[in-house]
């Protein structure tokens, strides 16, 4: 497989980002604050989710859910994908529709999904979304809404115990009510009632992540809706407190497989 490479398309839709990859890179462990659904077109990788140890290869859908924390690895030689991300609020608002007044879930509950059908309905979606073509938005819209009901419809695997213990949570609300805040483990130890080794210990167990990481990842969320709304790289880095524009590149290529101005230009 030759050198990595990450394309982010044009969407037509408001809310849904859209990129294909064709690499042998292994993810760490990292999240995403949107919904993602997307297909192994070629070759297979592995993955530690959220929902447990998972392998998908050519034609499984893969999904990931906001904030869930997961890595990725190739089986051999590489793997290619396409990708769609999509805002909460944008599944939100479908799964009202697709519930007509109902309770629906609120969160994808299969890491991977071995459906031929809905994975060439998928296939079709990736492409009326990046086509452009402003002509088929009927067939857009009933394609969107059809395959994100019947992704969220898929009977889950195994419940995995994964919630946060609550001074776990406290610590990481900490984290996440101000990502631009300089705090310590004895910050985080102080929030939770906990010791700076058991903050640490439990961090780790309960996110999938160090602290460290977690806060990271926190501000790698801001450059990128930064980013998104318009703001100059160099300003949304030094906004979402980085130490530079080339440290937030550094993270954001690392987590998302595409440079900040890659990003920006797909966007704008």
């Amino acid at each position: 497989m030759a050198k990595s490479q990450f394309t982010m398309r044009r969407s037509a839709i408001a809310g849904v980002e859209a990129v294909e990859a064709e690499t042998r890179h292994s993810f760490a462990r990292h999240t995403h604050e949107q919904f993602g659904i997307g297909l192994i077109v070629s070759g297979a990788q592995k993955s530690l989710s959220g929902r447990g140890m998972v392998e998908a290869e050519a034609g499984d859908l893969i999904t990931v859910n906001p904030n869930e924390v997961h890595d990725g690895a190739p089986i051999g030689e590489g793997r290619s994908w396409s990708i769609l991300y999509f805002d909460p609020t944008i599944i939100s608002d479908l799964m009202q529709d697709a519930g007509e007044g109902r309770a629906m879930r609120s969160e994808i509950p299969r890491p991977v999904i071995q459906n031929a059908t809905l994975t060439a309905r998928f296939a079709g979606l990736f492409a009326a979304i990046t086509s452009g073509s402003t002509q088929d938005d009927l067939a857009r819209e009933e394609l969107l809404l059809g395959v994100v009901a019947d992704v969220m419809r898929e009977q889950p695997m195994p419940e995995v115990a994964r919630m946060a213990p609550a001074a776990i949570h406290k610590a990481q609300s900490l984290i996440d009510d101000d990502p631009l805040a300089n705090v310590s483990l004895a910050d985080l130890a102080r929030e939770s009632g906990l010791s700076r080794f058991q903050v640490l210990r439990g961090f780790a167990k309960a996110t999938g992540m160090t602290p460290h990481a977690y806060l990271v990842q926190a501000r790698i969320h801001m450059a990128r809706r930064l980013i998104a709304s318009g703001m100059p790289l160099a300003e949304a880095a030094f906004a979402s407190g980085f130490a530079d524009q080339s440290h937030m590149t550094r993270v954001f290529t690392a987590k998302y497989g595409l440079s900040p101005r890659v990003y920006a230009r797909a966007l704008a």
